[in-house]
């Protein structure tokens, strides 16, 4: 479960956040991730939680918000969020099939942290 490790990179970026602005206790923290960063929400959470039991992190609310692949046709450099298949994506204005440059759905990031 990779979510684990995710996790503790996590709770290490909010710490030092949380550090650079003297913040005591974290009630909220949302990230980002694409769909195709292999993160599975359910998951996530579960380790989130194990791993900020006992700590100032306890009970702190971890929201998660999804966003979709998009790509830039190597051919036209449309950008378009492709159906269905990722194997073969093609072109919304152009057609071509293979070959586009991935512009979202790879990342996470914290997108905003509510602390006291």
């Amino acid at each position: 479960m990779h979510e684990m490790s995710i996790a503790q990179n996590l709770i290490r970026i909010i710490d030092q956040e949380m550090s650079r602005h003297n913040a005591k206790k974290l009630l909220r923290v949302s990230i980002t991730y694409g769909s195709i960063s292999g993160i599975v929400p359910e998951m996530l959470q579960t380790a989130f939680k194990a791993l900020t039991e006992d700590t100032p992190l306890q009970g702190a609310e971890l929201e998660t918000r999804e966003v979709p692949l998009k790509v830039r046709c190597r051919s036209c450099s449309e950008v378009f969020i492709p159906q269905d298949d990722l194997l073969i994506m093609t072109c919304t204005s152009c057609g071509t099939e293979f070959g586009h440059e991935i512009v979202e759905g790879k990342e996470m990031y914290v997108q905003e942290m509510e602390v006291e």
